[in-house]
């Protein structure tokens, strides 16, 4: 199994990797943060500016594009000016293609990328299906070509990385595995068998893309293979292309964090298109709030062992089975549905601004899909009447919550909507257990659904009275830690607990302040950004497992905000897509155009278009490959040249850059992908 517990956060043993004598990787180091500079390199000047810009921010490597000879040999010079300003911080190449680049920058850094996808590698375009002699062969040529570089590392005391990437994967990978997470694992591993018969350890793995399901089931796979190889190298974790604002801070924290908190990973960066500063404080959050989650682990007894966690495979992307639920006549929950989204009432206020609140935040694009209201008094359920008469035709389903240890008899003369699913919501723990009974009474006198509310510890006494209930009229959710276990871990334990009871139905994952990854208050340093992380930890990696049918925010403030947040978490986890998606690369010396403006302006005129993915590629580099999933593709195909591309297809070239926004929409517009946007 890839982790020691899919229920607690306890980190993988790996080897130590020591970087310029200055920075251990793995072992008992903590995990360690980087980035990456976006200055040409052969701008020397500017190049360590931003090094130490980088340094003082707190980045513990640097990392520096070296695409050609040239670049490389500038990297002596650039190393030189960084430490005599005081900096010991290491530095990392970025190779791709040419040896001969690698074999320059290994003289003047202590770390080089190298990407086995295309190292000494070579993109033909023509199909070829490899015999197994043919592909040995290849195997040999690249040994032949990377072991000059193994060798001189060995003998420099340098650390190479292995950076496999999704969308750059080698054509002989692509025809025998496919553009797939085993495909990735086995090219790492081709180049790591290399590297051990050239008796060198000194290595450090990735396995990037852009979409976070892929990203989580290629390392669990890498680390899991490593296991059952005997290899422990330790890990550097990043979800690629990642894009720019909270959109990619939500992507980021779904790959990272997830894989963080099984317990892998060693060292992490968080790629946006933005100034490279800016990733640092992200990658600082997403530690801080897994490290708490580990220090629990340590003092408590850790919860059950992967073993029991049957009711997923992690290790392949498909959503758990669930029994269909219709919220109306339109609206329906099941394994084949999107994820729905619940949100909930400010009590707070009026009933008139509470319905004028649900009006505003209803949007075609952001619906709500179940409305929640705590009901404490009778009072408060004679208002809730009258809100569910308002807007029955509008919401599909009401979930009624007694905050309080109320009983059923304030539900007495309660009337059920009858064109939107009524739910009652109740919290049961071991010691209030035998009341269940009564609410499942309740529930089928007034033909209305139950949400069981609970954790680990009462579901046992729970779950035997809820047999005979139709299972399309429970949801189960837990808005509580579970002693012993993670946020995460408590929902993985519900699924298989219901798995093991036979049970089939919705899971609703609250992102409530009761459960959370870091309790409340937040470490003060997350400012803004603190509802957005932990809810995309908690939310991200159940949603990646397959996990989660419903989805409710309510740590983001305002009704809109919390209802933005969950359509972003989920477009963000690839399980529902509300509006444009962008795959965007951070910017580096081989980007051939300023890409963080470009982003903006793409984004502010496509934004509203739905069901749409674009690519906006600083280079060729791994510009098509990470655009898979992409429905068009802007791509720096030379100084102030953008190519245009439909999927993988390049359908227009060299297109000045002043120009290339605007046949970007004319190509979407001509594929009958455009809509107007909205006044």
């Amino acid at each position: 199994m890839y982790t020691v517990s899919r229920f607690s956060t306890i980190r993988r043993a790996t080897r130590e990797v020591v970087v310029g004598g200055q920075v251990g990787i793995g072992g008992k180091n903590p995990i360690r943060i980087q980035s990456m500079t976006t200055s040409n390199t052969l701008d020397v000047a500017g190049t360590v500016a931003q090094c130490i810009k980088l340094a003082e921010a707190g980045s513990e490597l640097i990392r520096i594009t070296a695409p050609t000879v040239a670049a490389a040999k500038a990297l002596q010079e650039i190393h030189r000016q960084f430490f005599d300003a005081g900096f010991k911080v290491p530095l990392v190449a970025d190779i791709h293609f040419l040896p001969a680049a690698a074999m320059e920058a290994i003289e003047h850094v202590e770390k080089v990328r190298i990407n086995p996808g295309n190292y000494a590698d070579k993109k033909t375009g023509a199909p070829k299906d490899y015999t197994d002699r043919e592909y040995e062969e290849e195997l040999e040529r690249i040994h032949d070509s990377v072991a000059p570089l193994i060798r001189r590392a060995k003998e420099l005391g340098r650390v190479l990385r292995i950076g496999t990437n999704h969308g750059s994967l080698s054509e002989r990978t692509l025809h025998r595995f496919g553009d797939t997470p085993e495909g990735m694992v086995e090219a790492a591993m081709e180049f790591v068998r290399i590297c051990e018969a050239e008796n060198f350890y000194d290595i450090v793995l990735s396995m990037k893309s852009s979409n976070p399901k892929v990203m989580i089931a290629a390392y669990r796979l890498a680390v899991e293979r490593m296991q059952a190889e005997g290899k422990n190298y330790p890990i550097h974790l990043g979800v690629t292309e990642a894009g720019w604002g909270e959109d990619a801070r939500i992507k980021s924290a779904i790959g990272i964090g997830s894989l963080l908190i099984d317990g892998i990973g060693d060292t992490i960066r968080v790629s946006l298109t933005e100034d490279p500063w800016h990733e640092l404080p992200v990658c600082r959050e997403l530690i801080a709030r897994v490290s708490h989650v580990q220090m629990l682990s340590k003092n408590s007894v850790p919860a059950a062992s992967p073993v029991s966690d049957r009711a997923i495979d992690p290790m392949s992307y498909r959503r758990r089975e669930i029994v269909e639920v219709a919220l109306n006549n339109k609206i329906k929950i099941g394994a084949s549905q999107p994820p729905r989204v619940f949100a909930f009432a400010d009590v707070s206020k009026s009933l008139a601004e509470i319905i004028e609140d649900v009006r505003r935040a209803n949007r075609p694009e952001t619906p709500i899909e179940g409305i929640v209201l705590p009901i404490a008094t009778e009072s408060d359920l004679a208002a809730a009447s009258l809100f569910q008469m308002e807007l029955e035709g509008e919401i599909p389903a009401f979930i009624y919550d007694p905050v309080r240890d109320s009983v059923p008899e304030l539900f007495r003369n309660f009337k059920p909507s009858k064109k939107s699913a009524t739910y009652i919501q109740r919290r049961f723990n071991p010691a209030n257990a035998e009341i269940v009974p009564e609410w499942v009474e309740l529930c089928r006198q007034k033909n209305v659904g139950l949400v069981i509310d609970t954790t680990a510890a009462a579901r046992g006494a729970v779950l035997p009275f809820l047999k005979s209930f139709p299972q399309e009229k429970l949801i189960f959710t837990t808005s509580r830690k579970t002693p012993g276990s993670h946020v995460v871990g408590g929902y993985r334990q519900l699924a298989q607990m219901l798995a093991n009871a036979g049970i089939k139905s919705p899971i609703w994952i609250r992102c409530s302040e009761r459960a959370t990854i870091l309790p409340f208050p937040k470490i003060p340093s997350a400012g803004n950004e603190a509802p957005l992380l932990e809810a995309s930890l908690l939310a991200g990696p159940l949603l990646c497992d397959g996990i989660g049918d419903i989805v409710s925010v309510e740590t983001a403030g305002t009704l809109p905000k919390n209802l933005e947040l969950a359509y972003s978490i989920l477009q963000g986890a690839r399980s529902r897509q509300s509006r444009a998606e962008y795959i965007a690369c951070p910017s580096c010396g081989r980007t051939l155009y300023n890409i963080q403006e470009t982003v903006r302006e793409i984004k502010a005129r496509t934004q509203h278009l739905q069901n749409v993915t674009i690519g906006i590629m600083g280079c060729i580099v791994n510009g098509p490959g990470e655009m898979a999933d992409a429905d068009f593709g802007y791509v720096g195909g030379g100084p102030g040249k953008i190519n245009l591309y439909v999927r993988k297809q390049c359908v227009e070239m060299g297109i000045p850059q002043e120009q290339a926004v605007d046949k970007l929409i004319a190509l979407i517009k001509a594929h009958g992908r455009w809509t107007e946007p909205p006044v």
